[in-house]
């Protein structure tokens, strides 16, 4: 497979998985300011530091208002992870690769992106937000879905998987991160603690897998297990990293990779999540996202064009 094959299968996918992953952060924050009282909710500002494009954001806007907020996420094309941003990223890389993908793939990403494109606009009403948002998540679902179920399992299909398993770890970190950073701990958050908890859950659509394995308590030590050390669910970041380790098994010139991957899965191991909370779950969470730029920069020296 040409390596230039490989990088854009990579990249595609990891740009439809971002749209998806923005897509549920944005819903689930809805919700949550409407159970949180105004003095405990977070408000919107959380957000914009999950991306990680604060100073971008304070370039643009002035405040941090619903507004604002929304359309940064959503439709303004100076966010280079903006939800149209990235399905227009993942619409020129599929075009580029249609005579390697399943046609149904290519077709399904183009018509997404046209149709948000088309109805950008209801991403900042009140009324069309839910559902332009959930249609992202929908289809973005169904791309997946296409090409597991009629793409050749072959090498470039290992990319394709290997950039979603990467950018869904990324983003599970980062939600943990700044999530249980905003959860205040005082007296008059307290109470209202374990929504925030279940917010993080939901966010990754954890919470239904979470009561099954954890038990209905919401725990935040619990969480943190489930969302680090899970290994079943397909959002955690062990079930990610064993994903990635499971790809490269049949990829050529895979030792050093593998071996990169596995220093990964060690160190994460070793970390007693369930007891790491404040500084301490922050730093470990910087050396974890540090770890898995290490694991992309590793494979595209290793496999991509430069």
């Amino acid at each position: 497979m040409l390596s230039r094959v490989a990088e854009t299968l990579y990249w595609t996918a990891r740009y439809v998985e971002r749209a998806e992953n923005l897509a549920r952060l944005i819903n689930v924050n809805n919700l949550l300011l409407m159970d949180l009282p105004k003095g405990v909710s977070p408000g919107w500002e959380p957000l914009i530091d999950i991306i990680g494009n604060r100073e971008t954001f304070e370039e643009i806007y002035s405040d941090f208002s619903e507004k604002n907020v929304l359309k940064f996420l959503t439709i303004d094309s100076r966010n280079p992870s903006s939800i149209i941003n990235s399905l227009q990223y993942a619409r020129d890389n599929a075009r580029t690769i249609r005579d390697v993908v399943p046609r149904e793939m290519w077709e399904a990403v183009n018509r997404l992106h046209m149709s948000m494109k088309e109805n950008s606009n209801s991403f900042l009403s009140k009324r069309g937000r839910f559902a332009s948002l959930k249609e992202v998540i929908n289809q973005t679902l169904l791309i997946f879905g296409t090409m597991d179920a009629t793409m050749s399992h072959d090498e470039g299909y290992f990319f394709w998987r290997f950039g979603s398993a990467l950018e869904r770890a990324d983003m599970t970190s980062r939600i943990i991160d700044v999530r249980s950073s905003s959860i205040k701990d005082d007296h008059i958050a307290l109470p209202f603690e374990n929504i925030q908890w279940m917010s993080v859950l939901r966010s990754l659509s954890g919470y239904q897998m979470y009561r099954q394995k954890m038990g209905v308590r919401i725990r935040p030590g619990d969480v943190l297990k489930f969302m680090l050390h899970g290994e079943e669910f397909p959002r955690s970041v062990m079930f990610c990293l064993h994903k990635l380790k499971s790809l490269f098994i049949n990829v050529p010139d895979n030792a050093a990779m593998i071996e990169r991957i596995d220093h990964s899965i060690t160190e994460l191991e070793k970390q007693p999540v369930a007891n790491l909370q404040g500084k301490a779950l922050h730093d470990y969470i910087d050396e974890l996202q540090i770890d898995l730029a290490d694991i992309h920069q590793q494979l595209s020296e290793q496999y991509f064009l430069h």
